[in-house]
């Protein structure tokens, strides 16, 4: 079992900034992957980023691809997503999520652990 647990959510002004943070426990991690996806009210649940415990190699969406970043903390085992340039539309609860095999992958049914998440909202 892997427990997640998500923190870091709130409102902010399009063009600020919010980190969001994934704590992990359970299993131990080291060769799995950790993503975050979001979804929006009336919207399917979407990818935005993974990234891999052991070596950190990282995917992201296009839509994302420059404003937000995942990272790592293989000692905290935490996860953490720094948003910048913030959107309206990035306005989402966002989920993290942990998937025990390796290898990135962008499919939110290859992830086997989910968090309750947490709201983001960007105002205009």
């Amino acid at each position: 079992q892997v427990q997640l647990e998500e923190s870091g959510g709130g409102l902010v002004q399009a063009g600020g900034s919010l980190r969001l943070s994934c704590a992990a426990s359970g299993r131990t991690l080291s060769y799995y992957v950790m993503g975050w996806f979001r979804q929006a009210p009336g919207k399917e649940r979407e990818f935005v980023a993974a990234i891999t415990w052991g070596n950190g190699n990282t995917n992201y969406a296009t839509s994302v691809k420059g404003r937000l970043t995942i990272s790592r903390d293989n000692v905290k085992n935490t996860v953490y997503l720094q948003m910048n340039s913030l959107k309206p539309e990035d306005t989402a609860v966002y989920y993290c999520a942990c998937r025990i095999r390796t290898g990135l992958s962008d499919l939110a049914a290859y992830y086997h652990y989910w968090g309750r998440g947490t709201q983001v909202t960007i105002s205009s």
